[in-house]
């Protein structure tokens, strides 16, 4: 393949061996726990409740709203994300949500983006893992296509 010929600079080593399966790792383990009830939360599925903010954690680009849980049928999760909270939220105030097993959280009826980050971080890492594992199988054909081709060179050279 043409593409493996083009992997000679140490930047370019450096992304491919460790880079891809770092991507693929990290995308694999923050998505794809999540990405089923994720989808079922955007398409309206998941047990129906209320979600009571408790505590506001902010970083610098975001803010994310951790409270409890109960179910219409009485279940309930204590320190949970409300994910796609909506802005209006403070704290005491309860929001409509649904729980669909996500490990960390429950979605807010409202909807939003986190189905989209989920899937895009899911994807990331497959394309990421499979990228790895084609140019890890290019490298052991090659490297065993150069064994042979020095194994022959040898051969002729002790006949002669």
């Amino acid at each position: 393949m043409e593409i493996f010929s083009k992997i000679n600079g140490w930047r370019t080593r450096v992304f491919v061996w460790i880079g891809l399966p770092v991507i693929a790792g990290i995308g694999l383990m923050l998505g794809v726990g999540d990405l089923v009830p994720a989808w079922q939360a955007k398409g309206g599925g998941g047990a129906q409740g209320t979600f009571t903010a408790v505590s506001e954690e902010c970083s610098r680009r975001d803010c994310t709203w951790h409270g409890n849980f109960v179910a219409e049928d009485g279940e309930r999760r204590a320190d949970v994300i409300l994910y796609d909270a909506p802005e209006t939220l403070t704290t005491g105030a309860t929001a409509p949500a649904r729980d669909t097993g996500a490990r960390k959280g429950v979605f807010s009826t409202a909807g939003g983006s986190t189905w989209l980050l989920v899937t895009a971080l899911t994807l990331a890492g497959v394309v990421a893992g499979v990228a790895w594992v084609v140019f890890l199988l290019g490298a052991l054909r090659r490297r065993r296509e150069q064994r042979a081709a020095d194994g022959a060179s040898f051969a002729s050279v002790e006949r002669h």
